[in-house]
């Protein structure tokens, strides 16, 4: 799994982009929220990746923040219906935060206006990513109040992992700080994301 591809920026289209990582050149696919925000060219640049396999390709698909990628990945995994392309036209056809306010209002007519998103698909995504993405923007917006270096963040981003991984909020919070208790409050997010799996799948 290639998780994301660091190098210069060769070449930069409103949906793909060309890195070359110690002279290999990357074909990266990416939505225009992506582009909007990408470098001039000859930039160094650290794109966070999706490798996805299929049985004639392997595509990697690049997104600017992490952020993109997870809901990305959640629309993979929990929308049934909804491949890398149609997932890459969502991205494309609204900022994160402008999708995520529409899923938790339930907007499905602001979401079937993404090109190539009926309504069905549209209640499908309300359906399947509503719970989800409704508790993701309360821990982003709960962050927010934290300092970045406090150690609250560890838990915040180990939950948010454990959610896109398709756990339920409530289990992934409790184990979460059942972890913390009884192990101490120095554990990093990968460690408290480890103990907790243990928890979740024993």
């Amino acid at each position: 799994m290639i998780t994301f591809v660091e190098g210069i920026l060769e070449k930069v289209l409103p949906t793909m982009i060309v890195i070359n990582a110690n002279g290999i050149g990357y074909q990266i696919l990416i939505p225009l929220s992506s582009f909007d925000r990408m470098p001039p060219v000859g930039s160094q640049l650290r794109i966070a990746t999706h490798h996805h396999v299929r049985e004639d390709a392997q595509l990697l698909y690049g997104f600017y923040s992490e952020a993109e990628r997870d809901l990305f990945r959640l629309l993979l995994a929990h929308v049934s219906g909804v491949g890398p392309k149609l997932a890459l036209a969502i991205l494309s056809g609204m900022s994160l935060d402008q999708f995520k306010a529409a899923v938790i209002s339930s907007d499905i007519v602001a979401i079937s206006r993404i090109s190539g998103v009926g309504k069905k698909t549209a209640e499908r995504v309300v359906l399947e990513l509503k719970d989800k993405l409704g508790v993701a923007a309360q821990w982003e917006a709960a962050s927010l109040q934290q300092a970045q270096g406090g150690r609250g963040k560890y838990l915040h981003d180990a939950i948010l992992a454990l959610i896109s991984l398709g756990y339920k909020q409530g289990d992934a919070e409790r184990e979460a700080r059942k972890v913390l208790s009884l192990l101490g409050e120095t554990l990093s997010t990968e460690e408290i994301v480890r103990e907790t799996l243990k928890r979740l799948v024993s």
